[in-house]
This record gives structure tokens, sequence and C-alpha cells, in this order.
């Protein structure tokens, strides 16, 4: 491997690196002015000091070939990958042509899609897990490249990176972790971090990880690292961390105060240490340039920051009616079953049945899409529900395989894999038991916005299965509902089927579907009589197409998942008792919502019941009788009422959990009650 030094460098890299230096450095000092004189750039974190390792990261970046996860501080390194002054300024100021995002995520969160620079989270270190992702899609397709995940040493602290860095040493990934460390966690000092003085140190006993230390404010030692870093990780398709020893020369952000938890000494020695005006001394002593070379280069610079400014300014600005683009991406519509229905008989399947045929049906079908999660592939065992038996012995460990007991993990190198390549489609178990999936939320919010904040670029193709809700004696952590939470974040289709011919529908239109998937399933009805049906062949049901189970005049009620088949029984009840025609509709879909069924039914009865099985305060039912009250009011001849749980955790001991959960009785006399208003 070639040794960069003052001496072997030649002229003309040297002179790129101080151009990159001067110019990165320029646009760091000139980021305030913006926001003074109110033109952006609200949030400004300056990368001054950690100019040695960003320029190496930059320079090492091969296009084409690598993945660049920069976090909000590497301005310089991916102007040195090749980002153009006026496009960092563009992020900056927050403009429309802004190649990041368009303006719709923060300042500083520096990103070109198209060349794999990647846009990522303001949740610092979060990104890790997205480089392990995407380093398991290289390794897969024998791709030849490197994933770049950077950011300070405090977030070293988050229980993500941990699972990264023990993910990516597990599978062997070809992953940089780059650590550049500047003492500080916003105003927090290292030693309350953590006990080690060098933090890649906490990851020494971890197999198949190299750790290389360096001077991140050098430019030399940074190049050698970084050079060294990446032909170890394709030589070896095994991760590295590099940690750079940095200083951090301001504060953290615009929103900082450094002068209130920094004395003047350090601020001193910090100011000495200063690594753009180390290299021009270097430059300079070493004779590779004179003093007027060097002001011609700085003189380049500041015309080049000139130009991008005025082109930036000028730049137009975001539009306000674009809002509503790119929450979610055009979902595959059905071709054959356009409504979502059939009338087909034969024999019945469960609802597993159908989930697991049609699992495999669509890995058949599209050779890049891939299942993991915990405890779901070990030969012919398929997780706790058998959900996905006989997957890995047919479709191989490659694209079948256990994941460790990490639920961000799970999500987090989804949302990375599927960045390699656009027709790649993952399924994952998010969790076991559904309510085991909170430790996974972060990822999931990463998940819902990453089209949203990508302007369009980028929407990871995941369906998210998880088996919830009780009637099966589970208590705390086995019978909880997660839709009330997570519908109210924008960016995900979520779903919540009854029986296994809607199963089955969904699925396989969220596999064909380009974006993100939330798929409930109802495990107390894995093997149910009641939810099995006649499942054809290739069936589809359309998102946002809710399923009249039960026509009537009198009453609609509004329901999905488990409390479906109750609604259905005390339907039954009423009918045979007091002769009431009772609608009943099976959502099926909770987002997209299927309110023009709602609506119809609603006019045609003037009276509504919505039931589901999770908590009435706060459910999914709130949001459509609000819908229904704000909207429908002028059809409806009584208030929307609601059944549910009560507010409590669901318990484990029998007698507890049907005290909690909705049952047909409880359903028998709201609806009842609402009839004879």
């Amino acid at each position: 491997m070639k040794k960069f030094t003052i001496k072997t460098t030649d002229k003309d890299t040297l002179q790129r690196w101080f151009y990159l230096m001067t110019l990165g450095r320029a646009i760091d000092n000139k980021a305030p002015a913006y926001l003074l004189q109110s033109l952006g750039w609200s949030y400004h974190a300056p990368y001054a000091g950690h100019d040695g390792i960003q320029l190496a990261m930059g320079e090492v970046f091969v296009k084409g070939e690598d993945f660049m996860f920069p976090y909000y501080r590497d301005m310089l390194a991916v102007l040195a990958a090749g980002m153009t002054a006026e496009e960092i300024i563009l992020n900056g100021i927050s403009k429309a042509t802004d190649v990041a995002g368009g303006g719709r995520h923060m300042s500083n969160h520096f990103a070109k899609p198209e060349w794999n620079i990647e846009n990522v989270s303001s949740a610092t270190g979060s990104h890790d897990l997205h480089a392990v992702g995407v380093a398991r899609a290289m390794v897969y397709y024998k791709h030849k490249g490197v994933a770049y995940t950077s950011h300070g040493e405090a977030s070293t602290s988050e229980g993500y990176v941990y699972e990264a860095i023990n993910g990516a040493s597990t599978e062997q990934l070809p992953v940089i972790f780059v650590i550049q460390d500047n003492g500080y966690g916003i105003s927090v000092p290292k030693h309350e971090q953590t006990a080690n003085r060098k933090v890649a140190d906490n990851f020494v006993g971890f197999k198949n990880l190299k750790i290389i230390h360096c001077n991140g404010k050098d430019v030399f030692d940074s190049m050698n690292a970084m050079t060294a870093a990446r032909e170890y990780a394709i030589s070896t398709s095994n991760p590295v961390i590099v940690q750079a020893n940095c200083v951090r020369m301001g504060s953290h952000s615009n929103s900082d105060k450094q002068t209130l938890y920094r004395d003047e000494d350090e601020l001193a020695y910090v100011k000495e240490a200063d690594p753009l005006l180390k290299f021009r001394r270097m430059l300079l002593r070493y004779k590779r340039f004179t003093e007027e070379e060097l002001k011609q280069i700085e003189a380049d610079a500041k015309k080049e920051l000139s130009q991008a400014n005025k082109k930036a300014i000028a730049a137009p600005d975001p539009d306000p009616s674009t809002i509503f683009d790119f929450v979610t991406p055009e979902p595959y519509h059905p071709q054959k079953y356009v409504d979502g229905t059939h009338n087909e008989t034969g024999e019945p399947k469960n609802l597993v049945t159908a989930i697991n045929e049609t699992l495999k049906a669509e890995f058949r079908l599209n050779p890049n899409t891939f299942l993991w999660g915990q405890d779901i592939a070990n030969k012919e065992k398929g997780g706790v529900f058998n959900v996905s038996k006989g997957m890995q012995p047919e479709f191989g460990e490659g694209r079948v395989f256990n994941a460790p007991i990490a639920e961000d993990y799970i999500m987090g190198t989804a949302n990375g894999m599927s960045r390699f390549r656009k027709d790649i489609r993952i399924v994952v178990e998010g969790a076991e038991f559904a309510d085991y999936f909170w430790p996974a939320i972060d990822q999931y919010v990463e998940c819902t916005h990453e089209y949203w904040r990508t302007n369009g670029q980028f929407s990871p193709n995941i369906t998210v299965r998880l088996a919830a809700g009780g009637y099966i004696g589970g208590g705390l952590y086995h019978s909880q509902n997660l839709e009330g939470a997570l519908t109210t974040l924008p960016g995900a289709r979520i779903v919540y089927p009854s029986f296994a011919d809607d199963a089955a529908g969904l699925l396989r239109t969220s596999l064909r579907s380009e974006g993100f998937t939330l798929f409930f399933e109802p495990k107390a009805l894995y093997n149910a009589v009641e939810s099995s049906t006649v499942v054809p062949d290739d069936f589809e049901v359309p998102f946002g197409k809710a399923r009249i189970r039960r026509d009537g005049s009198d009453i609609t009620i509004i329901t999905y998942g488990n409390t479906t088949h109750l609604c259905l029984d005390a339907a039954e009840r009423l009918a045979k008792d007091g002769n009431y025609s009772i609608e009943v509709i099976d959502l099926r879909s909770l987002i997209p919502l299927d309110k023009e069924t709602i609506a119809e039914s609603v006019k045609k009865t003037g009276k509504v019941l919505v039931v589901h099985e999770d908590k009435v305060f706060s459910g999914f039912g709130a949001e459509i009788a609000a819908s229904i009250g704000t909207e429908l009011y002028r059809y409806l001849d009584a208030p929307v009422q609601r059944v549910g749980s009560t507010f409590t955790p669901v318990g484990f001991n029998p007698i507890l959990e049907k005290a909690i959960l909705p049952n047909t009785d409880r359903i028998y006399a709201a609806a009842k009650e609402l009839l004879e208003f």
C-alpha cells in the first residue's frame, strides 16, 4: 500500500487537497452569515478541527462503488467526495434544488443520493445500521465496494451503534465506521460518556473487526488510515473502525456556546491545533509551494465560493403546494382482483398457511426478495407461529436468515439493504410478538420519512410483519396492540387483515409495491376456523379498499383484525334477536383508509359503531369517529360510538384478559343501545 507523506505525494494531489480544505473552511466560516441575514442555515455544526479525517474520507470514497453515510458535521468529507460548493450551500439554505432533499431535511445534512452519498437522520449514529445493511447487499451481490458511516465519539454510546458493529463483525461485512473524536458530545466531555479514553477500545473484543487509530487533524495520517481501512475491508470483507483524534475548534453548533464549559487555555490550544494552518505551514516548510502559489489557490477557492453563493441565493425556494408529494410511493395496483374480492370455491386455508404460501410464491417470482427476523430460519422451523416454515430450505441462507435479538438491527439493516437496488424487496419479522417491536421504533420512524425527506429519491421497500393482538392468554409483551400509536406517523402503509384471503392478497400487493408497509397479523386467528377461506392463486388486495362483510341498513359497524369476527357474531345475534339489519365493514387497510366505503355506508344507515381490539382511548377508532363526526355529521342519526379495550395493559390471567379485551357481548350491547337511540 502506498504511504502518503509530504515528500512523496505529487504536487497536483497536494494542490487539490489544499484547495478542498480551503474551500471547505471558507464555506464553514460563511455558514453563520446566512442565518444572520435570515437566509437560512439555521442549524450549522462546524467541522473545523476535523479537516484531516474528513478530507481522507472523501478522497478514498469511490463513486459508483462505495456508499457514504455522512453525519451533520461532514461538510469537507462530502466536498472531497465530489459535491460542489453550490450543492452544499443549497442544502444549507434549504433551497428547492438542494440535491439532498429539496429543502425538506435539516441544514447541514449533506447528501447526494444519486452518488450513494446518503441522506441520513438527525438521530446521529442511527445510520450505522443502514451502512451495515447496504454492505450486506454488497456481499450478497458480489459487489466491490465499502460502506462508510461517520459520527462523533459520543454517538458510540447509542445502542444502535453497538448493534451495527456487532452485526457487521458477525456477518463479516465491509463497513468502515469512522469515529471522529473531538472529546465532546455537545457539552458533555468524553469521560462522562465512556470509561475508555479511546472509545474504539470499547470494541476490542469483537472478532473480525480491525481497529485503526489516526490523527484526524493530520492529512497524511488520515489518508494512510482510510486507505488501509478500505483495502482491508475489501480484501477481507470485514469491518473496520477508524478512530480519528480531532479537535472541535468551534461550538458544537450555532445553538451552543462553548465558552460556558471550555476554559480559555483549552480554546487557545484547539486554535493552535488548526489542521488547515498546520497543512499550509507544512507545504511552505517543505518547499512544495510558494506563498504566492498558496495565495492564488486561496483566491481561486474564494472565487468559487462567491460564484456558488450567487447561484444558490438565486435558486428557487420550495413550493408549499408540494408538501403532500412523496409521502408514500405509488403502490402496485392489482390487475385481476381489482377490488380485492373473489367468488372462487375450493378448500379453505387458514391464515398462517395463506401467508406462508404467499411468501413462497413471491420469493419465487422475485429473486431479489429477502426475509429475516428472530428465530424464523432454522431449517423447517419458521418462528414461534411457523409462518416462515420451509422458507430457508427452499430459498437458502442468503435470502432467509436469522437476525440477532436486536429489533433496531433488524429494521435498520433492512433500510440499508433496500438502498442497494430498487428491485430489492425485504420482509422482516420486526419482533416475534408485536409488543417487542418498541426498541425498533426509531428505525421505524426513519423508514416512514425516508421517501419524503429525500424528495422522492429513496424509499425503503420493506414489509414489516408483526404478530399482534390478544385473545391468546399472552399478557404483557404478548397481547398488546400498536396501531393506535403507529398510525400517527405518515409514510407507512398499514394493513390489518382478518381473513386468510385478505392476508394473502395484501401481502402480495405489498411485496410488489415500492414503499414501506406495516403488516399486522392477528395471531389469535393464525389457525382459527373462522378466519380460514379459499385463497385464489395470485390473489391481490389493493391498499385502501375496505370489504363489506355483511350488508345492512340499520347500523354500520366498522372494524378490523380480531374484532371483525366478534362483530359478525354480534350482527348475527342482533339479526336473530331483533330483526336488525347490520352492515359490517372490515377495513383491511388502515392507511390508506377507505373513506369512500365508510361514507356510503354512513349515508345509508345513519348510525355508526367503531370496534377494534386496541384501547378506546386514543385508539385508531378515535380517528375514524372524529372523521365521520367532522365530514359526515349531517348524515348521522346518533353520535358515533366506540368499543375497544379498557385503558389498561392486557393482563395475563384469562379472567383479566376477558375483562379487558372487547367481546361479542359488549359489541352486541353497544350496537343494540345505538340502534335504539
